[in-house]
């Protein structure tokens, strides 16, 4: 079982990483890969209720890898922790397979609220650097977090989230019918009829300073 998900963390590293040269040196040099098999190790600690030895296995693998995951975190093989340094993913989190997850990534709470407190990832997501998802909402399958984003809330499958705080501007590479110019929006019919009378008086100025050079002439 162990070997098994660690092929898929090694697998899901070299799909990802076009620097990625071999599963040797993915294994050994990884920090993301290295820090997934420490935590696999914790949360078997966990679950045996050995709280203790779990945290203190948590706290090695972060000192060792920058990469911080509370033992009780549930994380799919599969999963690929790019370069690694100053990710942070929660008690209550949930990560499916397929993510990618970039450096300085948060997976976090917004408080002192109990019970699921952490978001869930699904599918085939990634989350870029820097990005902060903050709650116990779910990122969507194959959603896309942009860099230095703050996600507060529910993301849907196949959006592409951007902002502080997050918004979304893609859904399945379209754009979502509320970020869409409404037809007749009267904001905008009057906004076209300021630009086109402010186009009028300049054409009126213009015309006027013209016939006051010819005059002084």
């Amino acid at each position: 079982m162990f070997f098994r998900k660690l092929n898929q963390d090694i697998a899901a590293a070299k799909r990802n990483d076009p620097a990625a040269r071999n599963r040797f040196e993915i294994w050994l040099t990884y920090s993301g890969v290295r820090a997934l098999i420490w935590h696999r190790r914790a949360a078997v600690l966990w679950k045996l209720r050995l709280k203790f030895l779990a945290r203190w296995a948590a706290q090695w693998a972060k000192f060792r890898t920058g990469v911080e995951i509370h033992p009780a975190a549930k994380i799919a093989p599969g999963v690929f922790i790019d370069h690694g340094a100053g990710v942070v993913i929660g008690e209550t989190a949930e990560v499916e397979e397929g993510v990618v997850i970039y450096q300085g990534v948060t997976l976090g709470g917004t408080g002192k609220e109990k019970g699921k407190r952490h978001p869930t990832v699904k599918k085939n997501a990634v989350i870029a650097c820097g990005a902060k998802v903050l709650g116990g909402f779910t990122v969507g399958e194959g959603a896309r977090i942009g860099a230095g984003a703050v996600v507060l809330k529910e993301v849907p499958p196949y959006a592409t989230v951007v902002g502080v705080p997050g918004r979304v501007v893609r859904v399945n590479g379209e754009k979502p019918q509320d970020l869409l110019p409404e037809k007749g929006d009267p904001i905008a019919q009057e906004l076209c009829a300021l630009r086109e009378r402010i186009f009028a008086l300049e054409a009126k100025l213009e015309e006027l300073q013209e016939q006051k050079k010819h005059e002084n002439l």
